[in-house]
């Protein structure tokens, strides 16, 4: 786990106040920081706050256009196509998602997808703002090309995630996954650890397996050859074409269909050419949306109750765990590692804000 442990409402207005000296609106702030935290009360550390070194740094660098306002470029009833502008990842996924909600509620679907902006967190979030309305909700980015193609070395697709989300009882399934092994963040945090790569994760030049975090890093922002293996690994014999096949299906849902650039193209670490996918589907299309929850909850449940294997003692199904999280680092802190504590700190100081008189650290049970 971390070194420290951040009081969630203490850092959530901390880094509120951050992008506020970006220049954001106020309700933009909110919007932002609320996916960051989100990722890290779900318990994926590799997008929550240690993310907030790469924001700070695009904006600086003018990569994301804080002025900027998405328009409609192409619409149907159950369609859309947003220019971002190179607007803030974000704010412009949640405009687009809230779209094909509306969508979805007027006429049974609604699709939208959206081109040229930034690094919008974690998929799952936008899936869940359809499900909240009992919906069913699929959200996908593409990325700058980081994953390798099976028995390739040249990086060509992104670590683009593919999440969906559908209500059900008393968690909501919440699949979000990338279709690599790994997203780039667990990387990042590997290497701000210290710690070797899980063997599998990552290539290096040669398309061969390479356990060290900060190479492959290297490698990724040099524009070299290597990167992250997709899910399946580096053999057709574990599924790596299922993961290769995976990431040409997000790149569908997103550049493809949005007419933005795809992966291969995405020049600059995803910030400014990026593009996403959302939809969202009434339920109801296919009988009582009373029965057909009841339905899922309970095969959840079966999953759940189902035959442990030696040595195992319980079985989850997706979106449970990011549930049983939230509740527990609520409650106990957000776990944050030296390295990035201390990047928040220096982003503070370039702001004129002092992190102490923000942040508060819990102490940990059994830390």
């Amino acid at each position: 786990m971390g070194d420290h442990f951040l009081d969630a409402d203490s850092v959530r207005c901390y880094c509120e106040e951050i992008f506020k000296r970006h220049g954001f609106a106020e309700e933009d702030c909110r919007r932002i920081v609320d996916v960051i935290l989100t990722a890290d009360l779900y318990g994926i550390e590799s997008h929550g706050i240690q993310r907030m070194q790469r924001y700070h740094d695009s904006l600086r660098r003018g990569l994301v256009d804080v002025n900027a306002r998405p328009e409609v470029v192409f619409e149907t009833p159950l369609s859309a196509v947003l220019e971002a502008n190179q607007a803030m990842g974000q704010t412009t996924a949640h405009q687009a998602m809230r779209m094909a909600i509306d969508k979805a509620k007027q006429h049974g679907f609604g699709m939208v997808t959206v081109r040229n902006c930034n690094h919008y967190g974690i998929a799952g979030y936008y899936a869940k703002m359809a499900a909240a309305e009992d919906l069913i909700g699929f959200s996908s980015t593409n990325t700058e090309a980081i994953a390798i193609p099976t028995f390739g070395k040249q990086p060509m697709l992104g670590t683009s995630p593919l999440a969906f989300a559908m209500p059900a009882d008393p968690y909501d399934f919440l699949y979000d996954c990338a279709t690599t092994v790994v997203p780039r963040g667990k990387l990042e945090i590997y290497n701000k650890r210290g710690l070797p790569l899980v063997p599998g994760w990552a290539a290096d030049e040669n398309g061969r397996p390479c356990e060290d975090a900060a190479h492959v890093l290297d490698n990724i922002n040099r524009k070299e050859y290597g990167g992250i293996f997709p899910i399946g690994g580096d053999d057709k014999a574990t599924g790596s074409h299922k993961g290769y096949g995976l990431g040409i299906i997000a790149e569908i849902f997103t550049g493809i269909l949005a007419g933005g650039d795809t992966s291969p193209h995405v020049k600059n670490g995803g910030m400014g050419d990026t593009s996403f996918g959302f939809f969202a589907l009434d339920y109801g299309l296919f009988g009582d949306k009373r029965e057909i929850r009841s339905r899922l909850s309970t095969l959840l449940q079966e999953l759940r109750d189902s035959a442990k294997a030696e040595g195992r003692d319980r079985i989850y199904t997706h979106g449970e765990p990011e549930m049983l999280s939230l509740k527990e680092k609520t409650e106990n802190g957000i776990p944050a590692n030296q390295k990035t504590v201390d990047e928040l700190v220096q982003i503070g100081a370039d702001m004129g804000l002092r992190y102490a008189d923000y942040v508060c650290e819990k102490e940990k049970a059994n830390q």
